[in-house]
């Protein structure tokens, strides 16, 4: 098969823990041929979706990793799968590039299904899902984001489209900088932020659960940092092995059906507890983790739902 990777620049990934890379290299042994190009390099153009970029072959050797062809413009409908693999912020950017892929439907396979993560944001997909979720509001009325720390206690504050932890501050009831940072958020952005109870159990980690086409494979738990909140690898959390819960199944079990209807192939979810927090769906994380742990050749898994879906 021929595959395309539209992801950030592939020279700066860390190869022990980046998700993308581990595919494209799973990709590689199996046979595939790989491009690479990064999302300013996607085009349409008078009915094609075209991008500029190179073509790719990757080994394990940090600084070594991707060798690169020539650049080059290809036609995508000539790829069999097309991977939307560029980090967040989800922004108007990254929204424009899921209506371009959308245009692929029918010729290339793009994984996940652009029209549903455009429609399934992380920390928007999880309100289908209320009994499952630690209480949770979305506002960016002052007034309605008080209100509720009234009722919960102490919440987590975040920017609905973040990621990585980048923006996440934990408040106690009595804390005085809710207004504050309401204010330094109104600021920059005009989207609303995403309020949670704040659940002790974070202290003990925040499991990533890895659903293959709707089925969970394993999970690891991400740890805080001495005297952080945040769990989130990209801010210090450290990652440790750990096994599914009947809890976690029992969400899986609830999810996985609608991630599979919707073409989401590689998602991460996140469980607190008892408690699904986020279900990524734009560019999840932690297989190599999961193999290094026990194994669990995630990599594999999603190759084997992807070339079924084109048997």
């Amino acid at each position: 098969m021929k595959i395309a990777f539209q992801m950030d620049p592939i020279g700066a990934v860390d190869i022990n823990a980046d998700s993308t890379f581990r595919l494209a290299e799973e990709a590689q042994a199996r046979g595939h041929e790989l491009f690479f190009y990064v999302p300013d390099q996607l085009a349409y153009q008078e009915g094609r979706i075209t991008a500029r970029g190179h073509d790719l072959r990757v080994q394990r050797v940090q600084g070594d990793h991707a060798d690169l062809g020539p650049l080059r413009e290809v036609d995508l409908a000539a790829f069999d799968v097309v991977w939307l693999r560029q980090d967040p912020p989800f922004d108007m950017a990254y929204i424009t590039s899921t209506h371009l892929l959308d245009r692929l439907k029918g010729q290339a396979l793009v994984v996940n299904d652009p029209f549903w993560v455009r429609n399934y944001p992380e920390k928007l997909l999880v309100l289908d899902f209320p009994d499952l979720t630690p209480p949770t509001a979305i506002a960016r009325d002052l007034q309605t984001l008080r209100d509720f720390r009234d009722r919960h206690g102490d919440i987590i504050l975040k920017p609905l489209y973040g990621n990585g932890g980048a923006g996440v501050f934990k408040l106690a009831q009595s804390d005085g900088n809710l207004a504050s940072l309401h204010e330094l958020f109104s600021g920059v952005s005009r989207e609303p932020l995403i309020v949670q109870k704040f659940l002790p159990a974070v202290s003990k980690g925040d499991k990533r659960v890895i659903l293959v086409d709707g089925e969970p494979v394993g999970a690891i738990n991400r740890v805080p940092a001495k005297g952080e909140t945040r769990s989130n690898m990209h801010v210090g959390g450290r990652p440790e092995k750990i096994g599914l819960s009947e809890r976690d199944l029992e969400i899986c079990a609830r999810i996985g059906p609608l991630l599979r209807e919707k073409g989401q192939v590689f998602v991460g979810i996140d469980v607190i507890g008892d408690w699904l927090t986020e279900i990524n769906v734009t560019s999840p994380t932690g297989i190599q983790e999961l193999e290094r742990f026990d194994g669990t050749n995630v990599a594999a898994r999603i190759w084997e739902a992807i070339e079924a879906k084109l048997a």
